[in-house]
């Protein structure tokens, strides 16, 4: 009885402990990305270049951009640009956005 107890504590406590604050650290990746944000600065897509993962999907019609997969806003996103996802890699979709070239 006492064990059940004290894990029951235990689970009560780490549901109270408040989340980590502080910069959020992005996924480690090899995607070549460059720039401070696709369409405004500090957003959180980007624009990617060459690479062995992205070079079959580059299009000079067409930016290649890459977004956190668990972004808030990523349907709106697609929606508004008329991006097509191409692939998904260390928890990033990659888009063909089209430049309207």
């Amino acid at each position: 009885m006492r064990l059940i107890l004290l894990s029951g504590i235990a689970a009560l406590t780490a549901a109270c402990t408040p989340p980590p604050t502080g910069p959020v650290t992005p996924p480690a990746t090899t995607l070549p990305f460059f720039g401070d944000g696709y369409r405004a600065e500090g957003d959180q897509c980007r624009r990617l270049g060459e690479s062995p993962e992205t070079a079959n999907f580059l299009d000079h019609t067409a930016d290649l951009v890459g977004c956190p997969e668990d972004m808030e806003n990523l349907g709106v996103f697609v929606t508004d640009t008329g991006a097509n996802e191409v692939f998904r890699q260390d928890g990033y979709v990659v888009y063909s956005v089209p430049t309207g070239i």
